[in-house]
């Protein structure tokens, strides 16, 4: 499926990942075929620092990851570029990684795509477990790191994961690849105050305005009205 697929189909959830909610399906039949390129720059501006990632490896198979689920391709920059994997390092470090608001004593059911968290990890430990493990799929099947092999392998091992596949200490890997792919998606539209959607280009690739206070002067034209997006931290002084 290419890029422009894949964002009309996101269109119907843009609202609520931009909220942070959960949401399923499947995307195995989203990954594309053709590796994504491996020489992806992306300037350094002085923000970029691990919080929670206290080991390079992790963050290299996490990076390695993302890009495949969002792929740079002719319609734009992929997750790399857009800072994803700093907007879940982020998001991992806080509350949201470490379950801070949710009840998590047992009984735990085995269930995937519940309304409430099942798992007796929190989503920062299920994080690392789960590209920890997916590294060692890599290295077993193909004597390199994940984020090394080409990039069908990798989609390989990824769908592998999606459909439960391989097993994994503390969660289904089918929980786990959700996490992975719900993070990715929010890091790619979430406001840039959060650390992704790296100068707003996951907005202007669907055209979305951002958090516009109103639209009063507009409300009344018959004519489609295109505004450039415009972040939270544009209305601080």
């Amino acid at each position: 499926m290419d890029r422009r697929k894949f964002i009309k189909n996101t269109g119907l959830v843009m609202g609520g990942v931009i909220g942070g909610s959960l949401f399923g399906g499947l995307l195995t039949n989203q990954f594309q075929s053709e590796p994504a390129s491996k020489e992806t720059v992306v300037e350094d501006d002085g923000k970029n620092a691990r919080i929670f990632f206290n080991r390079k490896e992790d963050f290299d198979v996490l990076s390695a990851a993302v890009e495949r689920i969002y792929p740079e391709d002719d319609n734009g920059p992929g997750a790399v570029w857009l800072g994803v994997p700093y907007f879940i390092d982020r998001q991992l470090a806080g509350e949201f990684g470490n379950n801070g608001k949710e009840y998590m004593q047992g009984p735990f059911k085995d269930i995937n795509n519940s309304e409430r968290y099942q798992s007796r990890l929190n989503r920062g430990d299920m994080m690392l477990e789960g590209l920890r493990t997916m590294n060692q799929v890599s290295l077993k099947k193909n004597n390199e790191s994940f984020d090394k092999i080409e990039g069908e392998k990798q989609d390989e091992i990824l769908a592998a994961f999606e459909e439960g596949k391989v097993k994994m200490k503390g969660a289904s890997t089918e929980s786990f690849f959700q996490l992975l792919r719900q993070m990715t998606i929010e890091g790619a539209y979430a406001d840039p105050l959060y650390g992704g959607n790296r100068d707003m280009m996951g907005w202007k690739m669907r055209e979305f305005p951002g958090p516009r206070p109103a639209y009063i002067n507009e409300i009344e034209s018959e004519e489609f009205v295109k505004h450039d997006p415009i972040s939270l931290k544009d209305y601080q002084p």
